[in-house]
């Protein structure tokens, strides 16, 4: 490829700069912000679609996150882009919060014990359940052992009470969401369609006056 690296860095550092970057997570923050106010749709489907988003970052699907959003948003008749930018409630801001309570759910739920996990230790906990993953995926052709038994550990331990965790807490936050965005979002667009519609005016006073 013409504009790929040559000299690759390592995962830790890839994945500190994704959690990371270096433009910084306010001005992504921002980006979105402006991005919600712009989406041509009504404020319900809108605000459905932020709604689905946040719900969505509350599972343990990393990295599907996003994907997840739109297609849920479409299957609801919400705004997909909005789906996609709800899913930015989890960030490297928000991690820690929704590990401790997902988490704190789920073990309650499942009587689990353990000490509390941090969001540090829950993405190391899915790196290495995706490196058992691979060798075990391997090991069906021939290639290293089987390390299925790490992974049951990681589904009983981690997996299932995240998720569970996360499936009952996330739709309380996504109706949270749901509630304070409509009419904030209904307020702008009624403010915005005021604003071009005496724009348009003034460009029609003009027109009138030259002709």
């Amino acid at each position: 490829m013409v504009f790929k690296r040559r000299d690759q860095l390592p995962f830790t550092q890839r994945l500190r700069e994704f959690v990371l970057p270096r433009t910084g997570w306010l001005r992504a923050v921002k980006y979105v912000g402006l991005r919600i106010k712009r989406l041509p749709d009504s404020p319900h489907r809108i605000a459905l679609g932020l709604s689905i988003g946040v719900v969505v970052s509350f599972t343990p699907f990393f990295g599907l996150h996003m994907i997840f959003g739109v297609v849920l948003a479409r299957l609801v008749r919400a705004n997909g882009l909005a789906g996609f930018l709800g899913t930015f409630f989890g960030n490297p801001l928000t991690f820690p919060f929704i590990v401790g309570l997902s988490f704190g759910v789920g073990r309650w739920l499942t009587g689990a014990e353990g000490e509390p996990l941090t969001a540090a230790n829950v993405h190391e906990s899915f790196y290495q359940a995706l490196q058992g993953l691979k060798s075990t995926a391997k090991s069906w052709f021939g290639f290293g052992s089987s390390e299925i038994e790490r992974m049951a550990g990681f589904w009983n331990e981690i997996f299932w009470p995240y998720l569970l965790g996360g499936i009952l807490m996330g739709p309380l936050f996504g109706l949270a969401t749901y509630v304070l965005a409509r009419p904030m979002i209904k307020v702008y667009q009624g403010h915005r369609r005021k604003k071009l519609m005496a724009k348009i005016r003034k460009q029609a006073a003009t027109d009138r006056a030259e002709g």
